[in-house]
């Protein structure tokens, strides 16, 4: 039996019939089903089969310089569809945007709400979590648990993706961090302390990317380099 939220939904929305052939996800699963009845306590199914996972075996961690307006909830929404693991929002020197106590958990809970509502629309079984923002300086210990840390520089010289992501092609739940600078840009500063840490500073090539168009594309290259878009 589906829940009101989704009995609702195939009702209303997808306007489905006795009969008619749904996905559905349970238990981080899924399954292809059918619509068994439609009454007023809601709408029962029948599982007919279980479907080839969608989650991705690569662990992708999308570090995001918190960005203007609602540019975030684009990165949120992208990632997931990208088969992202987590979103963690950065506070970095020339992030315009500062958020801290109820403010910040608020953004991330509508954050987390877009990553959820993009889910159903991507066919993925899990939402990627979106944490709250944290400084910089607070990842350290975290940066010190990835396979590999990525972060694509404007001042960058040399350096790729590729490079990156070679030493990891015979682990397929490889911890992988991407980490891309707001509008402004990653500051020198930030960058020495990045590299101190052992991150990976790369290009992009010679064009300078919005922030926005930096996290999407280096996730979908990242995914695509792993396999994880065949």
């Amino acid at each position: 039996m589906l829940n009101g939220e989704d009995s609702r939904h195939a009702v209303r929305v997808l306007r489905m019939s006795e009969g008619e052939a749904l996905e559905l996800i349970a238990d981080g699963k899924r399954y292809l089903a059918a619509v068994e009845s439609i009454g007023e306590d809601g709408v029962r199914v029948r599982v007919d089969h279980e479907l080839r996972s969608t989650e991705a075996a690569t662990r992708l961690t999308v570090y995001q310089g918190l960005p203007k307006a609602d540019k975030m909830e684009l990165i949120a929404q992208k990632a997931t569809e990208l088969g992202v693991h987590a979103v963690q929002p950065v506070a970095m020197e020339r992030s315009v945007v500062r958020l801290d106590g109820k403010d910040a958990q608020k953004k991330a809970e509508r954050w987390q709400k877009i990553a959820r509502e993009a889910v159903k629309q991507c066919a993925r079984v899990c939402a990627p979590e979106i944490r709250v923002p944290k400084k910089l300086s607070e990842l350290e210990g975290e940066f010190a648990e990835l396979d590999v840390l990525i972060v694509p520089w404007e001042d960058a010289r040399d350096g790729s993706v590729a490079d990156c992501l070679a030493p990891l092609s015979g682990k397929p739940d490889a911890k992988i961090g991407m980490l891309i600078g707001p509008e402004g840009g990653i500051s020198p500063k930030e960058a020495e302390w990045l590299a101190a840490h052992g991150a990976k500073l790369v290009t992009l090539g010679p064009r300078i990317l919005r922030t926005e168009t930096a996290a999407v594309c280096t996730a979908a290259v990242i995914m695509a380099l792993r396999g994880e878009m065949q």
